[in-house]
């Protein structure tokens, strides 16, 4: 299975596990992630302004790239994730944002509105199966004790992002399960981590950051897991007392693909 990736800039410098686990998780479940050639940032973070359309045109060369080639587009980064998600929605829901990008793409990019896009964890969900790759596991996590770190942009807003139900997700704690660990609910889950606010307020940061990491430790687990680099950053930056590792570095583990790393 070959799918269109569009990594995203953090994912080339400070979250660079994030991406190779991804990539090594990928080869060992048979699937090839074709990086999109000459993209861009995506925006980091979705304008809802309607008039806004320039720093969205990165985000529609890309779905266009993987409509062009008939093949999912697959990101791993939470916030590039909602932010192509939120702009392929916006251009096939908004007739005046459509003619604006087409607009400014003038002739370099052709877009229908027809690409499929993908987090990783729904390529793993919905294009491999979470059966699959339970058999595909040589060395399960038996005996860890996993809390997941949804943050608030993979699910967000419920209407567009569509990946799972916003207040009560399962995804993540399938995965978790899969590779053999334990998933350890908690109620923070799914609340944002307060990155966004950090230079804003570091104090309201630090104790959204705090609240989620005490409601994990309370519940028993001994590891944080996030697809997210910036909530893994305010979680670690914030004092953390568990380890906030990305869910693709587990997958790697539990499928034996990390050994061949320098990690």
């Amino acid at each position: 299975m070959k799918v269109r990736y569009f990594p995203g800039c953090t994912l080339k410098n400070k979250a660079q596990d994030l991406d190779l686990f991804a990539r090594k998780s990928a080869l060992a479940l048979g699937i090839e992630m074709e990086e999109i050639p000459m993209w861009q940032c995506c925006g980091g973070v979705f304008v809802s302004a309607n008039d806004e359309v320039a720093t969205k045109l990165s985000s529609i060369r890309a779905l266009s790239d993987a409509e062009e080639h008939h093949s999912p587009l697959v990101t791993v980064c939470s916030a590039c994730h909602n932010v192509i998600k939120q702009t392929n929605h916006q251009f096939n829901t908004d007739s005046a944002f459509r003619q604006k990008a087409v607009n400014y793409l003038a002739s370099d990019t052709v877009y229908q509105g027809g690409a499929e896009i993908y987090h990783y964890l729904e390529m793993l969900r919905d294009l491999v199966g979470f059966d699959e790759i339970k058999k595909k596991v040589v060395k399960p996590l038996t005996g860890r004790k996993i809390a997941v770190y949804y943050g608030c942009l993979l699910l967000r807003p419920n209407s567009v992002m569509k990946m799972d139900d916003p207040e009560n997700p399962q995804i993540f704690e399938s995965l978790i399960r899969a590779l053999g660990a334990e998933s350890v609910y908690y109620p923070m889950r799914n609340e944002c981590c307060g990155g966004y606010i950090a230079l804003e307020s570091k104090e309201l940061a630090e104790k959204k950051s705090r609240s989620v990491y005490e409601s994990a430790k309370s519940a028993g687990a001994d590891t944080i897991v996030t697809a997210c680099p910036l909530c893994r950053y305010n979680l670690l930056k914030n004092n953390s007392p568990l380890p906030v590792v990305y869910f693709t570095e587990l997958l790697a583990e539990a499928l034996g693909a990390k050994e061949d790393s320098n990690e």
